[in-house]
């Protein structure tokens, strides 16, 4: 042979696909015309991409290696353009750009979509955990085809456009010379094989959409917007492919007693300003049962009373949160005139006939009152 391809691209005989066309990149940068338009240097472009034609072609190699000529002799340093039949025009372009475009067909088997659901709990289920059963509506196998697409009793077959290359070339003539180019077969869409017969229940797609139930277990301390991911429970994909991930979005139900921040609860109990005063026992129906408030005397509007531990267990980590209990002193807006007389006579009592106030800056709010509480002002 008048031309040693392997000593253009500047590789031994021996050395591998990927030498080859990491060979072809290198020279392709440094010889391209746009990069360097002296016309010996062109000459020399053209012969590393006949090069690169031959040596990356295994069946073009193959024939190269026994002595025989894959180009019909138009394809030499003195040919014009790349040559007939150039085929590695994504390789340029990978050269310079950085990426390849895909070859071969595609495969009909592809990964399903991820799917979401909301699911309501109660403010029980999400402090302690609970296991709940659901419905979903997601593409499952079809089991007429077994996911395969095609009708019972036939199958699947290789494009005769194309020949299950899943793509077709044409060949144009540019400012280069002759380049090919290729784009997905349109018979196929790029496949490299058809369903004649489609089947009947999924249409040919290997799915079908189906309603199931599932067991989801809620772990303790889930709150408002925690997902739960469900690891191949997702939608089934094209062609009967793995399935992708449910994710399960939890959503608590307001509950009628307590508020929830955090992992802490919060409630207020209203009581009349004697048994603040007094002091009293209040039964109160927390998540672990009915417990006594105990009401100290002198208590008073705006302090909190905390139950340690009576909280939403933690989601990361060991223990709960408290209960946390609000009171509010009630004042008597209407009295009889026995009450009256007897409130005169203690204000008579405690020296309170015309009390002179205790003035502060500002106006204390609910919330400064809360803080101050907390604070053990």
């Amino acid at each position: 042979m008048a031309t040693d391809y392997y000593a253009v691209l500047g590789v031994s005989r021996d050395a591998s696909q990927e030498e080859i066309k990491k060979a072809f990149r290198r020279l392709a940068r440094e010889l391209h015309p746009d990069v360097n338009p002296d016309p010996k240097t062109q000459e020399r472009f053209k012969e590393i991409n006949t090069a690169y034609e031959v040596l990356s072609d295994p069946q073009k190699k193959q024939m190269y290696d026994l002595g025989g000529d894959p180009v019909g002799g138009a394809g030499g340093a003195g040919a014009g353009g790349f040559g007939p039949g150039f085929g590695s025009f994504s390789d340029i372009m990978d050269a310079f750009f950085g990426t390849a475009a895909q070859r071969g067909p595609k495969s009909r088997t592809r990964r399903g979509q991820d799917a979401m659901i909301r699911l309501e709990v109660e403010l029980s289920e999400a402090a302690f955990g609970t296991t709940k059963e659901i419905q979903v509506d997601t593409a499952v196998v079809c089991k007429t085809c077994n996911g395969e697409g095609a009708a019972p009793g036939t199958s699947v077959q290789t494009c005769d456009m194309c020949r299950g290359r899943g793509e077709v070339s044409q060949v144009t003539r540019s400012f280069l010379g002759q380049v090919m180019t290729s784009r997905p077969c349109p018979q196929c869409q790029g496949f490299g094989t058809i369903v004649p017969s489609p089947c009947p229940e999924c249409a040919g797609d290997g799915r079908v959409r189906a309603r199931r139930n599932l067991n989801v277990k809620i772990p303790a301390g889930v709150d408002s917007g925690t997902r739960i991911q469900l690891a191949g429970e997702g939608e089934v994909g094209p062609g009967g492919g793995p399935p992708g991930d449910l994710y399960v979005e939890i959503r608590e139900k307001p509950h009628e007693m307590f508020q929830r921040r955090g992992d802490d609860l919060h409630c207020t109990v209203t009581l009349p300003m004697t048994a603040a005063a007094l002091g009293t026992k209040v039964p109160l129906e927390t998540l672990d049962g009915t417990e006594e408030i105990d009401i100290r005397p002198g208590t008073q509007s705006g302090q909190s009373i905390p139950l340690r531990g009576r909280g939403v267990t933690h989601l990361r980590g060991n223990g709960r949160g408290d209960l946390v209990v609000h009171v509010e002193v009630q004042t008597p807006s209407k009295l009889d005139p026995e009450q009256e007389e007897l409130l005169r006579r203690l204000a008579e009592l405690r020296g309170e006939e015309r009390p002179a106030g205790q003035f502060q800056p500002g106006q204390q709010g609910l919330f400064s009152r809360l803080k101050d509480a907390f604070n053990g002002r």
